[in-house]
């Protein structure tokens, strides 16, 4: 997407190219860049050099300043301090903290081909056969297991972020975004608020939290591996099973009846893909988890992921997304309908 001028938002592309020659190893100029994600959040673009070299560049949404989520040198520190590991993340290559090259912080990171399998369609496409969906399952269950349990001490990761009572802080830190955000009343979300402090289950498993873990955000080869994990703006340290409430949620079987409340309809629905059971499963096999208290880890998500519906409904209202084709009826839907899902889940838990 570009504008009338054919720039695309939020990049200055001869400044970029221009510190991207300079601070990247072996970067040749010219540099020419596409929007490959807009996303709901951070802006995220294709760059390729006069060599036939691809790399990926990731800035702040337009208008936005401060916040964890949005901070690039925190987004770089988690691929850098994973990039050695057993967690596969795209290299990270260099970051810019100097805000006069391109009105906010970037970082620049190697690209990883692949398919981001992110809807059925896609999943008809890049995973053809059962055979290849499940060894995806297999392996998107397995690289989360072993996020969870990398040492983030020795990764050095350990002084990141506070750790303990993550379920307080979070459900405390999200009800103040929703104070701030909110567009209108929804009594539900308050009303959940007060029962997911009440039937917080204590903290048993701390280590990293990438908080969007989902096909949408990784990369599969031909194959059905995962090569990379991406999209690291929300991670932080603490109760791990967090993350296994938000990719349960995203694992959509055929036949189930759950409203659209996600940007693009999950792939599992395509079929072939393992089902919830078996995620279960295998994840309490690769960590020696217990996961008992699930369905209320699955409450919380909804209930957050509601309140960060509404955030990005108030972005694109106010014109700070890079997209004007935008459904304003679904993303106002989609919130009440996370919460009903929230309210559903805490009530079997």
């Amino acid at each position: 997407m570009t504008d009338a001028t054919g720039a695309l938002p939020g990049l200055d592309a001869a400044r970029v190219a221009s510190w991207m020659v300079e601070h990247v190893p072996a970067v040749v100029a010219p540099v020419e860049f596409r929007l490959i994600g807009g996303g709901h959040s951070n802006l995220t673009y294709a760059a390729d050099d006069a060599a036939g070299r691809s790399l990926v560049v990731r800035r702040p949404p337009l208008g936005t300043r401060g916040g964890n989520a949005h901070d690039m040198g925190r987004e770089h520190r988690a691929l850098t301090a994973l990039f050695p590991t057993v967690v596969p993340v795209a290299e990270p290559l260099a970051l810019c903290t100097d805000e006069s090259v391109n009105g906010a912080a970037f970082y620049v990171m190697d690209h990883v081909d692949g398919h981001v399998v992110d809807n059925p369609s896609v999943a008809a496409s890049a995973l053809p056969t059962p055979e290849l969906r499940r060894r995806a399952s297999e392996q998107i269950v397995d690289v989360l297991a072993d996020l969870h349990r990398v040492d983030v001490d020795a990764v050095g990761l350990g002084d990141a972020a506070k750790r303990e009572a993550f379920l307080e802080r979070q459900l405390r830190r999200m009800y103040g975004v929703w104070e701030q955000t909110k567009t209108r009343e929804l009594p539900l979300i308050d009303e959940l608020h007060d029962r997911l402090v009440a039937a917080a289950p204590p903290q048993r498993y701390t280590g990293i939290v990438h908080s969007d873990y989902r096909f949408g955000n990784v990369i599969l080869g031909a194959e059905g591996d995962l090569l990379a994990v991406l999209d690291w703006e929300l991670w932080t340290l603490g109760d791990v099973l967090a993350d296994v409430g938000f990719i349960l949620n995203n694992w959509y079987e055929p036949g189930d009846d759950a409203p659209q409340v996600w940007m693009e309809v999950p792939p599992t629905l395509a079929g072939g893909f393992a089902g919830r059971d078996e995620v279960v499963a295998r994840y309490v096999e690769r960590t020696g988890f217990d996961l008992d208290d699930v369905e209320y880890y699955r409450a919380f998500q909804h209930w957050k992921v509601a309140i960060l519906a509404e955030g990005v409904k108030r972005r694109y209202e106010s014109a700070t997304m890079a997209t004007s084709d935008v459904d304003f009826e679904h993303l106002a839907r989609r919130v009440v309908d996370l919460a009903d899902l929230a309210d559903a889940h805490l009530s079997r838990s």
